[in-house]
């Protein structure tokens, strides 16, 4: 940020909309967790398959703290110890830790968990099953790579019309847990459609947390002149936050935190609407709203939102 920048007060910025709920779930609360109570009970080296939630800051404060992070077991010496980050890992993964002779930890979100448990019930019923999700997202890796074969993913809507399963008569849907809610309604319809007995779940498997925060900023979206969201690029959920934002035609922004925020983005809005992702820790939020108030605004008001009240318990030997 130039000097001249950080000098500019806008003159008719008057007011920071907090989005509620905003920033950590459960699950990623859960997995932070997991990670700090390793480290203090075994003390460091303690290894992190992948980042344990997609959030740099998250990530780099746990390395300081003594995590190591790794996209392969094979960097990770035989018999260590060796956490499994929130998104979830394949069987393949697994079977690799049991051949390094690792002690694992995982902290796979309970509600992708959920997913990788029906998709192998399915498949033993004899069900080829529909994946709605975006490639190379290592929760959508993870959720495919829990059966060997009999798995489709589908990012879009054109993925649906060139979709050919083997036994359409026996077809499931499953999603990822962080997409769009109102784009996995389309495709869902469009696979109903084309699939007319295809299993979906019970209740979405977009997670709580997810519909949550983008029905927040629906709410929220009609009250401001621009959204920022806090959250990381990898973060799946907060790009969806942003899109969401976009769609009810408010320009949004993701920052990663206050360093990242342009002042001329803010410069014709008067109400600038805040939210993070699921990923995203709160000190981010209120680095970024000091941030926007030393720009003008003079007064926060916190919207009303659903109170959750979600908690997982942690795994056997940590808690």
């Amino acid at each position: 940020m130039s000097h001249s920048d950080s000098a500019v007060r806008h003159e008719h910025l008057q007011e920071v909309l907090l989005a509620e709920p905003r920033g950590f779930c459960a699950g990623v609360e859960r997995a932070i967790e997991i990670v700090e109570r390793a480290l203090e009970r075994f003390g460091a080296p303690i290894y992190v398959r992948h980042e344990i939630v997609h959030n740099d800051h998250v990530v780099s404060d746990l390395r300081n703290k003594g995590a190591v992070f790794v996209e392969d077991l094979d960097e990770v010496p035989l018999g260590a110890r060796v956490i499994m980050s929130a998104h979830g890992v394949s069987r393949k993964v697994r079977d690799h830790a049991t051949s390094r002779g690792l002690e694992v930890f995982d902290a796979t979100c309970p509600l992708v968990t959920k997913v990788h448990v029906e998709v192998r019930k399915l498949r033993a019923e004899g069900y080829e099953i529909v994946m709605i999700g975006h490639a190379g997202h290592p929760e959508v890796e993870g959720t495919m790579g829990q059966v060997d074969e009999g798995m489709y993913l589908v990012e879009d809507l054109k993925g649906v019309d060139t979709l050919q399963v083997k036994t359409p008569d026996r077809l499931a849907y499953v999603s990822q847990t962080t997409l769009s809610v109102d784009d996995t309604a389309i495709i869902v319809e469009a696979l109903q459609k084309k699939f007319p007995t295809i299993l979906g779940p019970k209740k979405s498997d977009i997670c709580y947390a997810t519909q949550n925060r983008q029905d927040a900023v629906k709410i929220m979206a009609k009250d401001v002149d621009v959204v920022l969201v806090v959250g990381s690029p990898t973060s799946s959920n907060s790009n969806r936050l942003r899109e969401v934002a976009e769609r009810f035609g408010v320009p949004a922004y993701l920052v990663g935190s206050a360093d990242e925020l342009r002042a001329e983005w803010l410069k014709d809005a008067a109400r600038v609407g805040i939210t993070a992702g699921a990923s995203a820790p709160e000190s981010l939020v209120q680095g970024l709203l000091a941030k926007v108030k030393s720009l003008g605004a003079a007064s926060v008001r916190k919207l009303p939102g659903v109170e959750e009240s979600v908690r997982f318990p942690l795994p056997k030997g940590l808690n």
